[in-house]
């Protein structure tokens, strides 16, 4: 039992996980600029602790969106 719970919340997390790259994606298209692109190789080589606080929130956003999967899946006791 406990096994199949995990597969639907590894299967949960993963679909958020496509939407998030998917939301990112598309961003990105849509913004592919020189400047963009200095500024995010910037983020991407800068440790999550030395971002900045807005670049944070934005990533909390997302850890949220887990949390509240993982609540819900508690609160159904799986």
């Amino acid at each position: 039992m406990r096994f199949n719970n995990e597969i639907k919340l590894l299967e949960e997390l993963a679909k958020l996980e496509h939407q998030q790259w998917a939301h990112w994606t598309t961003y990105l298209l849509n913004n592919l600029t020189k400047e963009n692109i200095k500024k995010w190789t910037k983020q991407i080589k800068t440790p999550y602790p030395k971002l900045s606080e807005k670049e944070k929130e934005s990533d909390r956003e997302w850890g949220k969106k887990v949390l509240e999967i993982i609540k819900q899946k508690n609160n159904l006791g799986l």
